[in-house]
């Protein structure tokens, strides 16, 4: 299926990946969802717009156009369980975050969940391995920055308000040591609270890809959404999140600098 990604070409040994901002749903799917499912709550909204500074240092960007509702493009298609002991929000929901219901009638069937791997899963999946071997192939070594977002309070998924920025290195597997630990030192000098391998470790791309021993280094960001827009009206907030860019800026660029050294 034509557009169920948008990707830019870019220079550097970066690629961001951006799997949750989509908002498309196939008008089959849309008619039996309920209207809590239609207003695609959990969406990381703003994200790639957030985000499009990143041509400017040259980097590939992979944006997803269709809802996470759809297929969770952060999750195995094996859809096991990446937080053992966790509420799982699952490789193809049935309830929103808060835990309300998506459909108005069944939920996805075995088959269909086969059909959206297929039409759209595993697209986004090739083009990462393609994008990630490419940029290896041209300069030894390959980053690819998996962002996202959430609401801060999700009572459902977590205690309390999030920390804004919430760095997952799947407990420092996915990336070499000095990558991790050059971009929690930006997050942790600049103006915004910050943990690494908090709540959020890093979903299915990032343990999927990142290999320290293959020269691919992988890192996930998920942005507290206070940090850049209304979380109330769901608008972009422009002077928030132009704040909030300078710091993203200085964290892909030191992660691309130190891990060209490896």
């Amino acid at each position: 299926m034509s557009g169920v990604f948008t990707f830019h070409e870019g220079t550097a040994p970066l690629l961001v990946s951006v799997p949750h901002d989509g908002r498309r749903l196939p008008a089959q799917l849309e008619a039996r969802m309920s209207a809590a499912g239609r207003a695609l709550p959990d969406t990381d909204w703003h994200v790639a717009r957030l985000y499009d500074f990143a041509r400017d240092l040259g980097a590939h960007l992979l944006i997803a156009q269709y809802s996470r509702y759809v297929v969770d493009l952060n999750r195995p298609a094996s859809d096991e369980s990446l937080y053992p002991g966790q509420v799982a929000t699952g490789l193809c929901p049935e309830r929103t975050f808060a835990g309300e219901y998506l459909y108005t009638s069944s939920g996805v069937a075995d088959d269909e969940v086969a059909d959206r791997i297929a039409t759209y899963w595993k697209p986004y999946h090739d083009r990462i391995r393609v994008a990630l071997d490419t940029i290896r192939a041209e300069h030894g070594y390959a980053v690819i920055w998996d962002a996202h977002s959430i609401a801060s309070r999700v009572p459902r998924l977590f205690d309390g308000e999030l920390p804004v920025l919430n760095i997952g290195t799947h407990g420092g597997r996915s990336c070499a040591p000095e990558v991790e630990s050059v971009v929690f030192g930006v997050a942790v000098n600049s103006p915004y609270s910050a943990v690494l391998n908090g709540r959020f470790q890093g979903g299915f791309i990032t343990r999927q890809y990142g290999d320290a021993t293959t020269n691919v280094h992988a890192v996930q960001l998920e942005i507290a959404q206070r940090a850049y827009m209304d979380e109330v009206s769901g608008n972009y907030d422009t002077e928030k999140a132009s704040r909030l860019r300078g710091t993203l800026r200085t964290m892909l660029e030191s992660c691309i600098e130190i891990a060209g050294r490896g």
